[in-house]
């Protein structure tokens, strides 16, 4: 009787004790992950801040499984000492988070292939040498463009209708940082979006050549207002243009829309809406995927290729921010939604029409859009960089 009772006790412990082991065994095997991120602005700086949540979000979610290490201000160019610093503090995972990065992250991919590097927006996955530790990744933020100028188009045509300003007042603005082909994606979108709605509409675009300053992004936004615009939008990273619009004293109307943030509480009686790329999914994915020891890309929710992943709306990447009720058009919210709905079934066409462009650096690189541009088609990273002829002005 004694012997069946002990083996009846060994049996409950091994099943449910070793039931107890396997699980705190399981936990164990989960690796405790040092995090890098390498930013070019700080928490005072919206697209930065977009980061700096994630990262709060990866120590609240994990907590003591993730150790996060963290440098701001980088400036591009000088990424070098501080992805060092990174590597030399163990980081398993860093994720490099301004386009100018790129070229230096890669080469530190290259020399230390038992990190992981993720470079935010960069385009150079494919040029050589192709690293299976080099990963980069983007929302695809044209979507949200196209509905902010869809938005803003339909301010502008409820401004003709009202006989507020003239039909060949229809002018918009657009405050970019660099003539990149990612900030030329974006305001062309932008513009598609305002033409679906006004057709006869132009549009002036000044170059800050920053990513982030207040100043010069006020100035350049002053100077498209002055010039007539009556909508402002940017791919700047600073309240600057807001500020201008909802300060602006000009004999015309002048609304903003604007990026990574909502300017509403700045700007309350101009700004129209706002978009941003949402950087929780493909960052907590990654994470997750070094902690499990799995390839970053196997279970990630995106479009794949090869080390690069990107997604709009579809899966969350992209995502609208506050429309304005007490000052957009009457309807703008369904139209909003019906939008989105739009690029998650994949039924818009935004870079289509009877338009030609010009590359701004090769001037016989040209495009004809009667054939519709499939932005994103492989690659992340925007890829359209031709400056659409006799409506996108570049003022100097």
């Amino acid at each position: 009787v004694y012997i069946i009772t002990l083996l009846c006790c060994l049996l409950v412990i091994y099943i449910f004790g070793g039931n107890n082991y396997k699980k705190v065994k399981q936990e164990k095997g989960m690796k405790v992950v040092d995090v890098g991120f390498i930013y070019i602005g700080d928490e005072s700086t919206p697209y930065t801040s977009n980061f700096i949540n994630v990262e709060k979000y990866l120590a609240t979610t994990y907590g003591n499984k993730v150790r996060i290490h963290a440098i701001t201000n980088v400036t591009e160019g000088n990424e070098g000492v501080p992805l060092q610093q990174l590597v030399d503090e163990g980081c398993d995972i860093i994720f490099a988070t301004s386009y100018g990065y790129q070229k230096t992250v890669k080469e530190f991919a290259a020399k230390y292939p038992d990190i992981e590097f993720c470079q935010a927006t960069g385009d150079n996955i494919k040029d050589e040498p192709v690293l299976d530790n080099y990963h980069t990744f983007m929302g695809h933020i044209y979507e949200g463009r196209y509905v902010c100028g869809v938005i803003a188009g339909l301010k502008l045509k409820e401004l003709i209708n009202d006989g507020v300003i003239a039909a060949d007042q229809a002018k918009v603005g657009y405050v970019a940082p660099f003539p990149y082909a990612e900030v030329i994606s974006g305001y062309t979108a932008f513009y598609m979006g305002v033409h679906s709605e006004v057709p006869q509409a132009t549009m002036n675009v000044i170059y800050t050549n920053s990513w982030n300053n207040y100043n010069l992004e006020k100035k350049a936004a002053s100077r498209l207002i002055n010039n007539g615009c009556i909508i402002i939008s940017q791919g700047s990273d600073t309240i600057g243009p807001a500020i201008a619009c909802e300060t602006a004293t000009v004999d015309h109307p002048v609304y903003h829309v604007g990026y990574n943030q909502s300017t509403v509480d700045v700007a309350p009686t101009s700004s129209l809406i706002s978009c941003r790329i949402n950087w929780q999914p493909y960052i907590v994915s990654a994470v997750d995927a070094v902690m499990r020891g799995n390839d970053i890309e196997a279970d990630l929710a995106a479009d794949i290729n090869g080390n690069d992943a990107g997604a709009g709306f579809d899966h969350g990447w992209v995502e609208m921010l506050e429309l304005n009720n007490n000052i957009a058009t009457e309807g703008s919210d369904e139209v909003e939604s019906k939008l989105i709905a739009g690029f998650e079934n994949k039924s818009i066409e935004v870079f289509a029409g009877d338009f030609t462009g010009t590359d701004p650096l090769n001037s016989s690189d040209t495009i004809s859009l009667t054939k519709p541009y499939k932005e994103n088609e492989g690659s992340s990273a925007p890829s359209f960089h031709y400056v659409l002829d006799d409506v996108i002005t570049i003022i100097e």
